[in-house]
């Protein structure tokens, strides 16, 4: 990709102008009253790391291998902490969130290509969220798949009601819903009873996750799910929602304060990612039941397999919350990406339309023509596309950060520099292995 010359500052425009740095920061204050104030946007960010998504995956590697892709889990999630942070430093220190960034250092082309493919990372994790809500409508209230798709486009007045009224009202919900995740797989790591030693020797990376093919889908579909494309779009900018002071020592505070959100906030999330994989190799791996590939299957014998009669209404509850609680990020996500590439600005409603439109056909066909099989495999695949188009946005964003004339006293350090190219290597690598392994078998 061939740089083009440098945005001119007043051709910048804010990044979601109707919350740029809509939440106060004190001047004045210890640690943790600043801190407080910063603590929001990591949260909105996490979501993306424990969408339904990322149970598909998680339970088809943990039901079919036990405990070893764990490996692959807290992996990702030191990825994801990585990328997330180059995220924020670069809406920090520029000013603008990394759709913008794209647009005005790459040329037309190249832009627009760039946009075409993240449209294509945002269509699959709104996708995985349709999906994640339907079956979670189903597996509590018994209404059919289909029907369920088409309940979720509704979720576009709920998502917006919540953004009128301010974006700490919006980042307490989100903080809410996380909770009840939370303390959903709290008690399913409980009553599943699964064997320390085991768990902890799932940590360690293996051979098998490369050598064996159907590992390595699964593996790639955990990074898919848990390093996601979209969620370096929505950081870069959602970062910007603070009312920081727009100095050298104000950003470098506020990257500071950036970082030990967004880090904490994908400590939960990776708690709640090698829950469900923990769970799901503890109840059905360890007891003959590896076929278990599916988020229903594993509702439906969850109950029998543990001997209680709420692991499974649990789970679906936390699934519910998770599906909800991804269509914020999916919503926001959108919005950025379409305005920073194209500086286009559609209204809110028109675009959560649009993007929520692209995911429910092929979801109400999956359903409608292959039932609750065909949900799970659609789910996976998903993850994978997204793994397939993380590159597309790692690479800018590495490349973004490193250079000292756009970041200046904020640019990479050297060693930063070098760990991020190798990341994003490492996830080039593995998504060049998956396709050749893809048309050779």
């Amino acid at each position: 990709m061939q740089d083009v010359s440098e945005l001119k500052p007043e051709a910048v425009s804010n990044s979601l102008p109707d919350v740029f740095a809509s939440v106060p920061v004190p001047e004045t204050g210890g640690f943790w009253r600043k801190l407080r104030a910063f603590t929001g946007p990591g949260l909105l960010v996490a979501v993306g790391y424990m969408d339904p998504g990322n149970w598909a995956t998680d339970i088809a590697g943990g039901a079919r291998f036990g405990y070893a892709l764990l490996a692959v889990v807290l992996l990702s999630s030191l990825f994801a902490m990585l990328l997330q942070h180059l995220s924020l430093r670069l809406g920090i220190a520029t000013g603008q969130d990394l759709a913008q960034a794209c647009r005005a250092n790459y040329s037309r082309p190249v832009s627009f290509g760039l946009w075409i493919l993240a449209e294509i990372a945002i269509a699959a994790t709104d996708l995985a969220e349709v999906l994640g809500s339907a079956l979670a409508l189903n597996l509590l209230f018994g209404i059919p798949l289909a029907a369920g798709v088409v309940i979720t486009v509704l979720d576009v007045l709920l998502i917006l009601y919540v953004q009128n009224r301010g974006f700490r009202l919006l980042e307490s919900i989100v903080a809410g819903l996380i909770g009840i995740i939370l303390l959903c797989f709290g008690y399913e790591l409980i009553v599943s009873q699964p064997d320390v030693r085991a768990v902890l020797g799932g940590f360690l990376p293996r051979k098998e996750i490369i050598t064996n093919p159907t590992m390595l889908y699964l593996a790639i579909g955990i990074l898919g799910a848990t390093v996601m494309p979209h969620n370096l779009y929505l950081h870069s900018s959602i970062v910007q929602t603070r009312a920081f002071r727009r100095t050298p020592e104000g950003r470098r505070e506020a990257v500071k304060f950036a970082t030990i959100d967004s880090t904490v906030s994908l400590l939960l999330a990776f708690f709640i990612n090698a829950a469900i994989l923990i769970v799901a190799a503890a109840a059905f791996h360890t007891t003959g039941n590896q076929h278990i590939a599916d988020i229903t299957d594993a509702h439906h014998l969850l109950d029998p397999v543990l001997g209680v009669k709420m692991a499974g209404v649990v789970f679906a509850v936390a699934l519910l919350a998770a599906g909800q609680n991804s269509t914020v990020t999916g919503t926001l996500a959108g919005q950025i990406v379409m305005e920073g590439f194209l500086n286009l600005r559609l209204r809110p409603w028109l675009r959560r339309l649009i993007t929520r439109g692209v995911a429910v056909v092929p979801a109400l066909v999956v359903t409608m023509f292959y039932g609750e099989s065909g949900v799970g495999d659609l789910l996976v695949l998903s993850q994978v596309i997204l793994s397939l188009q993380l590159s597309f946005a790692v690479v800018p964003l590495v490349k973004f950060t490193s250079s000292k004339l756009r970041m200046r006293a904020l640019v990479n350090p050297g060693w930063l520099s070098t760990l991020s190219w190798a990341v994003a290597a490492v996830i080039i690598a593995l998504n060049v292995y998956l396709l050749w392994q893809t048309v050779m078998g």
